[in-house]
């Protein structure tokens, strides 16, 4: 989308191209661009922008990595519909989404802010980090030597420890539902992986 005083400009330089934002303005419509699925925290927050870039071969161009949740998430399309969108205010016509699908997305990338976003939103953040829970978590003394042993996960609404696993997937895949056993309130987690 380019705006009416673009245009004009474009008009009196007689169709030179519009100057190119600066790349720390890119990554700030980028933060600005919410996930779909939890509108409280952005793209960024969410660690799956990987890359901005100017391309070489067309100056005009900007070249936005992606690394999406995991693949067939639902939400993925409507995340490049809000990137496109920003840059567009931005003055940036020209996207070129690219995904990068290794190394594969992972909770780590999640930021510090996004955690207390979504704690405060009223989801139970992914507890440990992804790389802990496929190495240091393996219960070995249950039924099966690949079960993981169950993470402490506390009442984003209390903060109570006493939480239980009530379905194995919440509001979305990546989401477990839980509830407190103390506020009795049900609640999001949002699984490490």
């Amino acid at each position: 989308m380019v705006t009416a005083v673009q245009q004009a400009i474009v008009g009196a330089t007689g169709g030179a191209t519009a100057p190119r934002p600066a790349l720390g303005a890119v990554w700030a419509a980028l933060d600005a661009v919410p996930d779909p699925e939890i509108p409280v925290i952005s793209v960024i927050e969410l660690g799956i922008v990987r890359a901005v870039e100017w391309s070489a071969a067309n100056p005009q161009t900007l070249i936005v990595s992606v690394t999406p949740t995991y693949s067939g998430c639902p939400a993925t399309e409507l995340i490049v519909d809000g990137i496109r969108e920003a840059l567009a205010a931005l003055g940036v016509a020209d996207v070129e989404i690219r995904f990068r699908l290794a190394p594969p997305w992972t909770t780590d990338w999640m930021s510090a802010e996004a955690r207390r976003k979504l704690r405060a939103y009223g989801i139970a953040p992914p507890a440990g980090g992804a790389a802990s829970a496929r190495v240091s978590r393996v219960d070995v003394a249950g039924i099966s030597p690949l079960r993981r042993a169950k993470d402490v996960v506390g009442c984003p609404r209390c903060g109570s420890a006493r939480t239980e696993l009530v379905a194995q997937f919440g509001s979305t895949a990546c989401k477990a539902l839980y509830r407190c056993v103390d506020c009795l309130e049900p609640f999001d987690y949002f699984k490490p992986h």
